[in-house]
């Protein structure tokens, strides 16, 4: 299937080499600028609207450390898609995993963005493919879709605000498939008792949100290590 999808994708890109950017140079941007954040500290307010889980809005802190040390601290349950801004600028940022493919362009809220899909070369890998729409100059990600095999697809979309230059959004807001999206233990029973008890299991939806939104960040402070060991 994967070698179908990347056979699919450089056809389609042979037609569009000649307009094309370089897939490449685009992530390098993005990469580049993310770079610059060695650490960082945030409160994140969390609103699930996921249709069979009913859950007030929860306030975390994250705290992240350059190579791919990150936690979540939080006194309530907080769901959030392990595809997030940090494991999505990671994957990115493993060059020599994925095929990159340029695949033109769209105008994404009155933004010329290219779009660019990444296909992981270990058939071991739990992404499938992944399209992103970046902002060639700002070199930010606005939109990225992500289809696994274990959660589905995954679709982000950001916004950016004071800390665009470090790559971090003000606001993230996820679209995950509620039949696929795989949900903490400490909730699962509402999923079951929503499944059993619908009359019409075809008017379910299939679709939930998480919408993210970040504030107080404290940029290249430092981070103990200690912060990031589970207790």
């Amino acid at each position: 299937m994967k070698k179908l999808i990347l056979f699919l994708l450089l056809i389609f890109n042979l037609y569009a080499i000649s307009s094309a950017q370089n897939p490449r140079s685009l992530i390098a941007g993005v990469n580049t600028k993310f770079k610059q954040v060695n650490n960082y500290e945030a409160i994140v307010v969390i609103k699930t609207e996921i249709p069979f889980i009913k859950m007030l809005p929860v306030s975390a802190t994250i705290y992240f450390k350059q190579p791919d040390k990150i936690r979540i601290k939080s006194k309530g349950i907080a769901i959030l898609p392990k595809q997030g801004i940090d494991d999505l600028l990671k994957t990115l940022a493993d060059t020599i995993s994925y095929s990159a493919l340029y695949q033109g362009e769209e105008l994404l809220k009155n933004v010329n963005v290219a779009v660019v899909s990444i296909i992981p070369l270990a058939d071991t890998s739990d992404m499938i493919l992944g399209k992103f729409w970046i902002d060639p100059k700002q070199s930010l990600v606005m939109r990225s879709q992500i289809t696994t095999r274990t959660n589905g697809t995954i679709l982000s979309e950001y916004v950016y605000g004071k800390f665009a230059s470090f790559a971090l959004p003000d606001s993230m807001t996820v679209t995950v498939d509620t039949k696929k999206f795989k949900i903490p233990k400490a909730v699962s029973a509402d999923i079951n008792n929503y499944n059993s008890s619908a009359k019409d299991p075809a008017k379910q939806s299939k679709k939930g949100r998480i919408i993210l939104r970040f504030s107080e960040y404290k940029i290249n402070q430092g981070i103990p290590d200690e912060i990031f060991k589970q207790k």
